[in-house]
């Protein structure tokens, strides 16, 4: 399989798979608030839909839609008084309410968010407004410390992207979702904008992919992480098109450096079996497998490949963080951090306890945890004990295992809410 058709299969196993289900979603509200603003039924006039979405950078599993409803002008002067924001938040709840009875809608601080089975959609009420140079903006309600109105530019930014894709042989898209498949494998806490913005930014800075295309998608990967890892650590960018301020929730270089690495080792496997795998440890499952035929027979095997993969169970879209991390004890031993422990390449011997533990951050509302506890190796195969399969959490957010046997294991946990994986994180095992 060539560079080429790797990097259009990965990226064909990567598109939304639902977009009927988002749209008709979209309609239906833009029909609920038409009706309550403006006496109509229409499903289509008055939203803009943007995020990922609308810029049409979102891969498979999205989770966070985003919407305005760009509301009648005659209703400002209703809304722009004292309370006027939370007042506009609560009348958009009370008309999609009214249509979805039973669904799960609640006011948020900033946008009104309707949650379905797999995604929900964070819907902002708005009003548009026109600069000095005609350049469309939006007043969007922050209910925070008493209210005030706050500005947003989406359309600048839906069409710096299109002006880009164009500019750039169609790479700019397809690289945001590269990007995005490679934060949901790493657990990275990367705002779709942020993606987007940098990917935008890297592009800008070269010319050497204009007339590129897939078969230049292993160099293009490569060249990313490298400019990613070389960043600067600076809390916000400014976003493509708008300006307006970007937030680094946190730091991706470290991450990044892993990846470009990998990359390497993946380009220098080219036309190897191994080239298939290397890259799945850059971009995950979604990436496709060494061919069928080049396979290795079931038949020939003397244990079970008993893994299980998270993506079979749940849409993945990681924004949040969480912490990872493993206490090792043993009788007449002091306890100390697995992750301490591999920075000054301390051997883990087997007989050891180790306690791991995760740690969500900044996540509000209820969600759960799920682990995977994977065995690798000669020693795990010969016990025909790979392990692998996703384990429910007991609510502690604990996991105990022991050290029984030498290989390179890994642990990983899933943070999932609204049946979305929203944070994930991993530790490597090494056991001497």
């Amino acid at each position: 399989m060539s560079v080429s058709t790797m990097f259009q299969d990965f990226l064909s196993n990567i598109q939304i798979d639902n977009a009927d289900d988002i749209s008709y979603r979209y309609a239906e509200i833009t029909a609920s608030l038409n009706q309550k603003f403006r006496d109509t039924d229409s499903k289509t006039a008055n939203s803009l839909q943007v995020g990922s979405y609308g810029r049409y950078t979102g891969i498979k599993g999205i989770s966070d839609l985003d919407m305005l409803y760009i509301m009648p002008k005659s209703e400002w002067d209703t809304y722009n008084v004292a309370g006027g924001q939370t007042k506009l938040l609560n009348a958009t709840r009370d008309a999609i309410k009214a249509r979805y009875p039973k669904t799960d809608i609640r006011v948020d601080r900033l946008v009104v968010t309707v949650t379905y089975t797999n995604f929900h959609v964070e819907v902002q009420p708005v009003f548009e407004e026109f600069d000095a140079n005609d350049q469309s903006y939006f007043k969007y309600p922050d209910t925070y410390n008493g209210g005030s109105w706050r500005i947003t530019k989406p359309r600048q930014e839906i069409a710096a992207m299109k002006e880009f894709v164009d500019q750039k042989n169609k790479n700019l898209r397809k690289l945001c979702k590269m990007a995005r498949a490679w934060k949901n494998e790493h657990g990275v806490g990367m705002g779709g904008l942020l993606i987007d913005t940098l990917a935008y930014n890297f592009l800008k800075s070269t010319d050497y992919y204009d007339d590129k295309s897939y078969t230049y998608y292993d160099r293009l990967s490569r060249d990313f992480f490298k400019y990613l890892m070389d960043q600067p650590n600076q809390d916000h960018y400014q976003a493509l098109g708008s300006g307006q301020d970007v937030k680094v929730k946190k730091r991706f270089q470290k991450q990044a450096k892993k990846a470009y690495e990998a990359c390497l080792a993946a380009i220098e496997a080219d036309g190897t079996d191994a080239e298939y795998a290397k890259w799945k440890k850059v971009y995950g499952k979604p990436f496709p497998a060494k061919p069928a035929v080049a396979t290795e027979k079931a038949s020939t095997r003397s244990w079970n490949d008993t893994e299980e993969f998270i993506e079979d169970q749940h849409p993945i879209d990681v924004r949040y963080d969480v912490d990872l991390d493993c206490d090792v004890s043993q009788d007449g031993f002091m306890v100390r951090s697995l992750r301490h422990l591999l920075s000054i390449n301390a051997p883990l011997l087997i007989n050891k306890q180790l306690k791991f533990k995760a740690t969500p951050k900044d996540i509000d509302g209820s969600y759960f945890i799920k682990w995977k506890i994977l065995n690798r190796g000669a020693e795990a195969e010969r016990r025909n004990c790979i392990r692998g399969q996703i384990i429910l959490d007991d609510g502690k957010f604990q996991r105990i295992e022991k050290t029984d046997f030498r290989g390179d294991h890994i642990v990983e946990c899933y943070v999932i809410k609204n049946n979305v994986v929203i944070a994930r994180n991993r530790i490597e095992v090494p056991i001497e």
